[in-house]
């Protein structure tokens, strides 16, 4: 008898991880979603806990979780500068003290465990775009530090599982993702913009506004990271998962202007400290071995996008 894949998602009820909780039970997969709810909220996944083959754990990656799994996706961190700056010592936790507990729970159980790691390990590159082979360009001790240097050290803890105890390991870099269920106050400048079109507000940009983001769209990210995790076990990574599109920050907000029918003005504000002022990843790798690519174009996503927060926010107004 075959049984169906048990899969653990860490940071399960987050923006990314419920859509991850969907597409796996779509899959016939049973999921178990963990998570401590400081940035991700149960009303993310409140649509899926009725479901035979769902379960959702209130859980904190710092501490160690003994469950039987056969699949792990290490979801867990804050992940905008908002939510990691807020508390920086536990950002750094949840990244090192949470890939140590996983990578654990994985030698324990055999699981094959996925690493969600970000783009932020290449820093302010000087290299463009970001292939997987470039080492980065990381200020070690900035206010962005336990977010960047966090994720660098969970990389090294999860090749060093590999090399030491045959792990079966798959890293992930993810770059600027966005969609719906994104927290309205995350200050990530997608959901920052749309947002304050909604409301009529000034659109805040930093420097010039001529820094390059690439804006993946949350359904091909996700079909990514489930590609990669189905791959082969030589399959390690790390690869790039994001949008090579590259757009300013300012045409960004104009194409928001755009599809809002907003008011906004835009706004110049002073460039925070570290911020990078390219993004763009060389997806070749994930092409050639994951036969993956993103599809959605950033306006379909952006409309999407706008849609839910158009509700998000006329539900609020109705509540008050």
């Amino acid at each position: 008898m075959h049984l169906e894949r048990r899969i653990l998602i860490t940071g399960g009820a987050g923006f990314i991880g419920s859509f991850l909780c969907e597409r796996l039970l779509e899959s016939g997969a049973n999921v178990l979603c963990a998570d401590n709810f400081f940035t991700g909220t149960r009303t993310n996944v409140a649509h899926l806990l009725n479901h035979p083959r769902f379960e959702l754990m209130r859980h904190d990656v710092c501490f160690p979780l003994y469950v039987e799994v056969d699949e792990i996706y290490n979801m867990a961190c804050p992940a905008s500068p908002i939510h990691y700056q807020f508390d920086p010592v536990q950002t750094t936790k949840t990244s090192v003290h949470g890939a140590i507990n996983m990578l654990g729970l994985a030698k324990r159980v055999k699981a094959k465990i996925l690493q969600a790691s970000t783009s932020e390990v290449y820093g302010d590159p000087a290299v463009h775009p970001q292939p997987e082979e470039y080492w980065g360009n990381v200020n070690p001790i900035g206010p962005r530090s336990c977010y960047d240097e966090g994720k660098r050290c969970a990389e090294t803890l999860f090749f060093d599982y590999h090399r030491q105890h045959n792990l079966r390991i798959k890293v992930a870099r993810i770059f600027n993702t966005y969609g719906p269920r994104m927290h309205p106050n995350d200050g990530r400048v997608v959901s920052n913009f749309i947002v304050q079109a909604l409301r009529g507000e000034d659109i805040t940009l930093y420097g010039d506004g001529q820094q390059t983001r690439s804006f993946c769209y949350v359904d091909d990210l996700v079909r990514g990271l489930m590609a990669l995790m189905d791959s082969p076990d030589s399959v390690t990574g790390p690869i790039n998962i994001g949008n090579p599109g590259e757009f300013t920050i300012r045409q960004l907000a104009e194409e928001v202007i755009a599809l809002t029918g907003s008011k906004s003005k835009l706004v110049f504000m002073p460039l925070p400290q570290d911020d990078p002022k390219q993004r763009k990843p060389n997806i070749e790798k994930a092409q050639e071995i994951l036969g993956w690519e993103p599809r959605i174009q950033l306006r379909d996503g952006l409309t999407k996008t706008i849609a839910y927060f158009d509700n998000l926010l006329s539900d609020r107004m109705a509540a008050e």
